[in-house]
């Protein structure tokens, strides 16, 4: 059961303008009275060709989107956002819970996957977590770490053959790995830094990531420590 949004206590919260995508009409006026309470401005649309017609043009720090429409489903809204606009930040509501699922979703390039149903208290702190990232990342323009350097602001990196685009997942652990350049960053610490998701230990996702940073940025860009993590060099 969700909770009553009236029952929610508002808390100060970081102007932002996030868009619900989502056909069940009862979420849509529960979660957006939610967001709204922490002072978020909130769009919505009931169906995935509306959603994806304003996710394309809104201009939205967050969007949080269904899997199950009628039409255009969740999933080729989430890809046809991710192919044009690949460092905008969405987060998954679904109550489709299977881990093959889940790890589609996050490797097509969601930022975070939440089943239904959810507690809108997990929701909101989960949407204050991406926030914080988007934040940090509009306030630290450049990162630089050997040969790659890294535009914050875009979400380009540049090894030295121009700049190139990096969707959101890729953004953020490059983001992890060249804070940390110079050492071995574990496969634990970049799915709980990264992905801020438990994953089964055999999952293969940061390895999928890593291969698609080495087809962007070269083969050496990223350096595998044998059972123990990957690096980016420092000098």
């Amino acid at each position: 059961m969700y909770p009553r949004a009236e029952q929610i206590t508002p808390r100060t919260a970081r102007a932002a303008k996030i868009l619900l995508i989502d056909d069940e009409q009862r979420v849509l006026r529960f979660v957006s009275r939610g967001l709204r309470a922490e002072g978020y401005t909130v769009d919505s649309a009931d169906n995935g060709t509306d959603g994806l017609r304003m996710a394309l043009t809104g201009a939205y720090d967050l969007i949080i989107l269904d899997l199950l429409m009628p039409g255009m489903d969740g999933s080729t809204v989430l890809r046809r956002i991710v192919r044009k606009l690949p460092s905008q930040q969405v987060i998954i509501v679904s109550c489709l819970t299977e881990t093959a699922t889940k790890v589609s979703c996050l490797e097509t390039g969601a930022g975070d996957y939440l089943a239904k149903p959810f507690s809108l208290e997990e929701l909101l702190a989960r949407v204050q977590a991406h926030l914080r990232v988007l934040a940090r990342s509009r306030t630290v323009t450049t990162l630089e770490a050997g040969r790659i350097k890294l535009d914050m602001v875009r979400r380009e990196a540049d090894s030295g053959s121009g700049p190139v685009p990096l969707a959101e997942r890729e953004f953020l652990l490059l983001c992890e790995l060249m804070r940390h350049a110079g050492q071995t960053v574990s496969k634990e610490r970049l799915l709980s830094s990264v992905w801020q998701y438990d994953f089964d230990s055999g999952s293969n996702v940061v390895d999928v990531y890593v291969g698609r940073l080495r087809a962007k940025l070269g083969a050496g860009a990223i350096t595998t420590v044998r059972g123990k993590g990957y690096q980016i060099d420092g000098g």
